[in-house]
């Protein structure tokens, strides 16, 4: 075996024991070729055979006493000694399997991939891959075989681990990120907002270069109301007018700003315009403005706003004009039981109903079935919201107000139970959709008056007929809850009552 090669620990008392053969083995061998008789010839042949011996039993021996024996032998022939030490770098190898410890005085020493020299107070754990490092006679040490297997992923990760930071970096980072951020004065601040930000005066300015102009909503009311309540304002500056002034009163703040500025007694001023595109303009901008908007109808009530409405109806007025102004009425009219209340005290439901006559066309009269269903509709959702729960005093204020609305009898009395079964006739079904919803909505008054009503009884059969195919229609398609089957739960719901 070559000089650098492998082999097991010994224990500590095996090394005196071989040398020990090993010499008398040589001395034996050496008695054997030279007897007392011999000349001064043969005593130098003699000797000669002893170094030639000596040279070919070539013996290392390295005792460490606070660790391990390491034997390394080489029997191999004469010419393999020197050569072979040096072609092996100088070194000797072995795998330690276990190193025995004098407790409180070893340092136990962290292997890697890298031969590192060991001192005599060191040890190694097991597993570990020694050798003897013949040139500076040092014990030098890597991981094993088996440990170099997962040694780079696990290097790795560790790595990784180290470039990361733990939880102590992280908060003392963020503690002084808090004390430099303090440590910051208010005039730093502003100056450092400043570089970034213009100032609105600056870029006014530069718009102006521009011919650009920038302004808010406030001005854009307050110049809009400027002009249209300048005088020499032509027809189609009103109209342009009044067109922006709809699209800005759709948000709450505008429409409730557009009050405070005196907007509204002009909106209303052009309802009294002799130009039907003006009084028609003019009464979409005041529904847009009333829609869900409690301080813009209390204001329009204050100035007479449902009087000049109702008095715009009964009037002899194009189509379109009476739209916009159901528009307005309806708008007013939602969620405001004080406006209803003046409602049904001027007529209206009498002024209705002559409109529901008159329209033969069926656009005014879905609008007029829409609107009485949902007042009667928020009614009954008052009156169950205040038997369910305790409510503060505007709901309670609001429900004392729906109380006093006898909406349901005046409807009674006018002949509505009698007119909305006419919408039936009509042959789209949106407008048949919104006289069965009345209807159902109108029943616990009017449940004697439709018993009594041979046409809605047919009108009733004729639909049901009609939607069941188009239900089979809708099934077959594989719509199974569609539109039709809708309305024909409708007609069987009001057919049921009826029974």
């Amino acid at each position: 075996m070559a000089p650098g090669a492998e082999v097991e620990a010994a224990a500590p008392n095996i090394a005196p024991q071989h040398e020990q053969q090993v010499q008398a083995s040589s001395c034996s061998s050496v008695s054997m070729r030279a007897p007392p008789s011999c000349s001064s010839a043969s005593t130098l042949l003699l000797l000669l055979l002893l170094l030639l011996l000596l040279q070919g039993c070539h013996t290392v021996v390295s005792i460490k006493p606070d660790t391990s024996v390491i034997v390394v032998n080489n029997p191999e022939g004469a010419g393999g000694g020197a050569a072979a030490a040096a072609d092996s770098d100088e070194a000797v190898e072995v795998s330690v399997e276990e190193e025995e410890e004098e407790e409180g005085e070893l340092e136990v020493v962290q292997p890697s991939e890298e031969w590192q020299t060991l001192r005599p107070d060191q040890a190694v754990p097991a597993g570990s891959h020694v050798r003897l490092n013949l040139q500076t006679g040092q014990r030098e040490v890597r991981l094993g075989e088996e440990q170099l297997k997962y040694w780079t992923h696990t290097h790795r990760e560790a790595e990784g681990l180290q470039a990361s930071f733990s939880p102590e970096e992280l908060k003392r980072a963020m503690k002084k990120l808090k004390e430099d951020s303090k440590s910051v004065s208010r005039d730093q601040q502003q100056e450092s907002l400043s570089s970034k930000f213009r100032p609105m005066e600056e870029l006014k300015k530069d718009m102006a270069e521009l011919d650009l102009l920038v302004e808010t909503d406030l001005q854009i009311l307050r110049r809009l109301l400027q002009q249209l309540n300048a005088t020499g304002v032509t027809v189609e500056q009103q109209l342009n007018i009044l067109l922006e002034l709809e699209y800005l009163v759709h948000q709450v703040d505008n429409a409730q700003t557009l009050c405070s500025m005196g907007g509204l007694h002009l909106i209303l001023q052009g309802l009294n315009s002799s130009d039907v595109r003006v009084q028609e303009n003019s009464a979409f901008v005041l529904g847009s403005a009333l829609a869900s908007n409690p301080v813009v109808q209390v204001k329009a009530v204050d100035d007479g706003a449902l009087q000049m409405l109702l008095r715009i109806l009964a009037s002899t007025q194009p189509l379109r004009v009476k739209k916009k102004v159901l528009f307005a009425l309806a708008s007013l009219l939602r969620h405001f039981p004080h406006a209803q209340h003046h409602f049904l005290s001027h007529g209206g439901l009498h002024l209705l109903s002559q409109l529901f006559r008159a329209d033969g066309f069926g656009t005014l009269r879905t609008r007029i079935v829409t609107m009485l269903y949902d007042m009667i509709s928020e009614k009954e959702l008052m009156t169950q919201a205040g038997l369910e729960a305790t409510l503060d005093a505007s709901h309670q204020e609001r429900l004392r107000q729906y109380a006093q609305l006898s909406l349901q009898g005046e409807l009674l009395e006018r002949g509505w139970c009698g007119l909305v079964p006419e919408l039936l006739e009509a042959s789209e079904h949106d407008y048949r959709e919104k006289a069965l919803r009345a209807l159902l909505a109108m029943a616990p008054v009017c449940l004697t008056q439709f018993r009594s009503d041979g046409s809605l009884l047919d009108s009733l059969l004729a639909l049901r007929d009609q939607y069941q195919d188009m239900v089979q229609s809708e099934m077959i398609l594989g719509e199974e809850s569609g539109y039709f089957s809708e309305m024909l739960e409708l007609v069987n719901a009001l057919r049921l009552k009826m029974k």
